[in-house]
């Protein structure tokens, strides 16, 4: 049985993107990354994707995600309305859009992964809404080095009990990332 696990970059100080929006501080080495055994590997063992309505359109032309992503596989986007236009699909990577919440589109993508795990790519809204929620079972976070000094930071409003973490394991990865793997403790 797979695991949801709920997964981001963020700087030193707490942000997963810089005050103009950008994320790409956090993603000066996406060819290196794309090359390292915990990406393939997560790619590998992933059947299906939860990402929000901001993540999904980081992609500055959706018709590219269909061609270049790494994750071929169901992809599940929370949003409050779709987009006008479905962008392209293929056999194995498809788009679902959720309109009725984290719960369904967990729900939905657990059932499209086949046993396999479902990764949430977090944005902070949906990283939040996963942790409070008690969705997750694993959180992967890759920190940069890097001080953003402003942005928006992973987990501010995060509005639950104290998520007690059990680390599995930490490594270093290219462009100095710090990879971090926890168990949420239930």
């Amino acid at each position: 049985m797979g695991k949801v696990i709920l997964g981001t970059t963020l700087s030193v100080d707490g942000f997963i993107n810089d005050r103009s929006g950008s994320v790409a501080e956090l993603y000066p080495d996406l060819a290196a990354l794309r090359d390292t055994e915990t990406l393939r590997e997560s790619i590998l063992n992933t059947g299906a994707v939860v990402m929000g309505r901001r993540s999904f359109a980081m992609a500055e032309d959706p018709d590219t995600i269909e061609a270049n992503y790494e994750y071929q596989v169901p992809i599940f986007v929370v949003t409050h309305r779709p987009p006008e236009r479905r962008p392209k699909e293929n056999d194995r990577l498809t788009f679902t859009f959720v309109t009725d919440g984290i719960e369904s589109a967990i729900a939905q993508a657990i059932r499209a992964a086949g046993g396999k795990n479902v990764t949430i790519i977090g944005s902070a809204n949906i990283s939040n809404q996963v942790l409070e929620a008690g969705l997750a079972e694993e959180l992967h976070l890759d920190i940069m080095p890097i001080l953003l000094c402003g942005g928006l930071r992973l987990f501010d409003g995060l509005d639950c009990e104290p998520v007690r973490l059990e680390r599995i394991e930490v490594m270093e990865l290219p462009g100095g990332r710090t990879h971090l793997r926890f168990r949420i403790v239930k």
